[in-house]
């Protein structure tokens, strides 16, 4: 029932999904009646591996999401991640509040041992490889440790999930130079620079889009703004190069000839086309769509969350901290 175009695309993207995976069978979990008229006419090859678990309680996106997940137990977002806790289901989605993902993460599931505090992992399609950023908002306030377990959990994924060999591990700062970034940062620094993992120190802002790195580490305030950031600018550059065509005759006939190049180059910044960014760090497969999914994320979501589940990511992440001493 999450996101701006709930329960109709949500129920869309799952009939998608399951159309093209035939081993996929996914439970949506909300206002039953609305669902049931989302999924009507679809194959009966696909709405066999449809299940419809109903409630009436939603937490909404302007709710405090702890206040909330702790009044609502019927809520929603609370019941897929019982359902994940008790093994009926191998993983969750949800487009809809953030906080009550991250909170029903660390409630329900709980942190793998020795998490201190999980991180959201958004993958940005870049000119020369796909970048990790994380966190971007599950953990706003971030000690150097847990700076340190983003890295090791983002290394863990891109490698077992996105299929890179030795992914480049950097830490966000305000400049390359070691004397810079604060007494968090610097600290989080040398503990990364001392792990087992290929650390290539600290980057800047302008170097993201570069494709510099395979993981950039940052707490959960500072990512999160810099995401919505790349999604504004990206947003503008559209509307801006949209005025112009309409403003002028020669930019209409050269932008005819430009217009695959700008299509494709477009599609690679299609958060869609990723789904959704994993919750590391908590006790299951935990998957965070953007809030304004359409079907197409959806599916892609559901994907995301089915790779990660065979992969085995949690434990990956486990094992991975085991080997790494913490």
């Amino acid at each position: 029932m999450g996101g701006d175009h709930a329960p109709g695309e949500v129920c869309k993207g799952a009939l998608a999904a399951c159309s093209k995976y035939p081993d996929l069978e996914v439970v949506l979990v909300g206002d039953g009646s609305q669902i049931e008229m989302s999924i009507q006419g679809a194959e009966p090859f696909v709405t066999k591996r449809i299940h419809i678990v109903h409630t009436d309680e939603f937490i909404t996106m302007d709710e405090s999401p702890t206040v909330a997940f702790r009044k609502k137990k019927k809520a929603s977002i609370r019941m897929v991640m019982d359902m994940v806790k008790s093994g009926d289901a191998q993983g969750c989605i949800s487009a809809g509040n953030t906080g009550a993902v991250v909170a029903g993460g660390v409630l329900i599931l709980g942190r793998i041992e020795g998490i201190d505090r999980p991180g959201l992992g958004v993958p940005i399609p870049l000119p020369n490889r796909i970048t990790l950023l994380i966190d971007v908002g599950a953990t706003v306030r971030c000690k150097p440790i847990n700076l340190y377990q983003f890295a090791i959990m983002g290394e863990i994924y891109m490698k077992n999930t996105l299929g890179v060999k030795s992914p480049v591990v950097a830490l966000l700062s305000n400049g390359e130079e070691e004397i810079k970034g604060d007494e968090v940062v610097c600290e989080a620094r040398n503990m990364l620079a001392g792990g087992n993992m290929e650390f290539m120190g600290y980057v800047e802002g302008k170097d993201i889009p570069l494709g510099v790195a395979d993981v950039v580490v940052c707490d959960g305030f500072t990512g999160n703004a810099l995401l919505k950031f790349i999604e504004g600018v990206g947003e503008a550059l559209y509307k801006l190069l949209k005025e112009e065509m309409e403003q002028r005759v020669l930019p209409k006939v050269g932008f005819l000839f430009l217009l695959p190049m700008l299509k494709e180059i477009w599609g690679r910044f299609d958060y869609e086309k990723y789904g959704g960014t994993p919750l590391l760090g908590v006790n299951g497969v935990v998957i965070k769509a953007h809030g304004r999914s359409k079907a197409r994320a959806i599916d892609n979501a559901l994907k995301v969350a089915s790779d990660f589940a065979n992969h085995r990511g949690v434990d990956l992440i486990r094992d991975g901290l085991d080997r790494g001493g913490m």
